[in-house]
């Protein structure tokens, strides 16, 4: 893998949808990189410190939440000139996101009084009166012709469904939940799943025209429901819940076909390799050095040199275990990282009480593939775009990745680079990396077709 020099940045990073740029916040200011060169291709200056950016789906247009303000602004890459200001003013935006068209951009008001959709081509406004969530609570269909957006009046939770050629609501319908957290449409757009609050587990599947198509409920008394994924063929749903397991539900009869527990002892019979991150001196052979005796004196440097490998481990193993406050609310327990392999033949998880493992299931097979045990607890872990491979950093200065062949362990040469977020840019080529203040990108060569990397590289 190849590493560019860190750049600095304040804010949000992330690749364009086409993978061509890099959008950086740097204060007020947003620059726009060129992916393969890294120069600065634009240059845009806002009123206030960028908060949050978001990219248009055509990577044409870009905007900048300053929610100090609050405003939002956005911009064109094909027309620098243009300019656009959305201002709320006393109702203040919580939130805001571009609509599938790339014309429209939807914000939502504080407090959740108001959702407005605002056109960018005849400066047109679409009211949605009390949106449930400000961030959450709106999902597109992947077509890009329908918006469900979750809202709430009278004590009462409602999907409200709009079209987004006329922003004109083609049906409203009440749900079944307490307090509905968040809301998708499922891959092939058929179906639309929503799930209640921790203090209910509930999970429901509708029809977009309103019929509960099933209602899920693992179990009754305890916290439920704390993460949802689709996968991204659209046959399976996966729920993570708070008593530490990860349910799969299959998309033609809505029934579990799949419960894999995560407990803190892994014993026999266990096929999935574990891998353990463990330190190793460097060993560095000064035999053939004429160096003076006031300088070996003096030098302790070498036993302060590490490098890093995963060592595969035999069960039975444990892995440590963090006991949550029983006083205090949203326990670090449960499956609070879910995500699936782009061919959704695997998922990964991490169960919060053991922040410092990652899981990985075989869905084809229905079995644990494999278990990352890393020094310190997983920030962040992502799926290749294109091919089966994970990624997944942990606050250090190293990449860990994990194939079907294997797992191994890749140094930043940057000094003083600690990787504490990543993302994959759309074609799989590239990676953005984040230190606290700064920013790297490193090249990642395509996964051939059977490969066998070692676990000490």
């Amino acid at each position: 893998m190849e590493f560019t020099e860190a750049y600095k940045q304040t804010g949000p990073c992330c690749f364009s949808p086409n993978a061509r740029y890099i959008a950086v916040a740097v204060d007020y200011r947003l620059m726009i990189r060129d992916t393969l060169s890294f120069k600065v291709v634009q240059l845009f200056s806002c009123l206030d410190k960028i908060s949050y950016i978001e990219w248009a789906l055509d990577s044409e247009y870009i905007l900048c939440g300053l929610y100090k303000r609050p405003i939002i602004q956005a911009w064109s890459l094909t027309q620098p000139e243009w300019t656009c200001k959305i201002d709320e003013g006393p109702a203040g935006i919580a939130y805001a996101r571009w609509s599938p068209d790339s014309r429209h951009i939807l914000t939502t008001s504080e407090f959740q009084l108001r959702l407005i959709v605002w056109s960018l081509v005849n400066t047109a406004c679409v009211h949605v009166q009390w949106p449930k969530h400000g961030s959450k609570g709106v999902s597109f269909t992947k077509d890009g012709k329908f918006a469900a957006i979750c809202t709430r009046r009278d004590c009462k939770d409602y999907i409200n469904l709009l079209s987004c050629h006329s922003w004109e609501i083609m049906g409203v319908f009440a749900v079944d939940t307490l307090d509905m957290t968040d809301i998708q449409w499922s891959p092939d757009d058929s179906a639309i799943v929503i799930w209640d609050s921790p203090l209910e587990y509930k999970v429901l599947i509708y029809s977009p025209d309103g019929r509960c198509l099933f209602k899920y409920q693992a179990y009754e008394s305890g916290l439920g429901v704390k993460s949802v994924s689709w996968s991204p063929c659209g046959q399976f749903l996966a729920v993570g819940s708070y008593d530490q397991m990860l349910r799969v539900l299959n998309h033609l009869t809505w029934k579990t076909f799949a419960e894999f527990m995560h407990l803190s002892t892994v014993r026999a019979p266990c096929c999935a390799a574990v891998f353990k991150e463990v330190d190793e001196p460097l060993q560095l052979d000064m035999s053939g050095l004429c160096l003076d005796d006031d300088f070996m004196g003096g030098s302790d440097a070498p036993g302060g040199h590490f490098k890093v490998r995963y060592e595969v481990m035999e069960v039975p193993i444990t892995f440590p275990f963090q006991k949550p406050p029983a006083d205090k609310p949203n326990p670090k327990q449960g499956i609070g990282l879910l995500s699936w392999s782009n061919d959704s033949q695997y998922i990964c998880t991490r169960n919060d009480s053991m922040p410092t493992a990652l899981w990985i299931w075989d869905i084809r097979h229905l079995e644990l593939a494999a278990i990352l045990v890393q020094k310190d607890p997983i920030r962040a872990a992502a799926w290749d775009p294109i091919s089966t491979r994970l990624v997944l950093c942990t606050g250090s200065s190293h990449l860990y990745m994990w194939t079907p062949s294997g797992a191994y362990c890749v140094s930043n040469p940057l000094p003083q680079f600690s990787i504490t977020d990543l993302k994959w840019n759309s074609d799989g080529s590239c990676l953005l990396l984040k230190d606290k203040e700064s920013f790297c990108c490193a090249a990642v060569p395509l996964l051939p077709e059977s490969s066998d990397y070692s676990s000490d590289e």
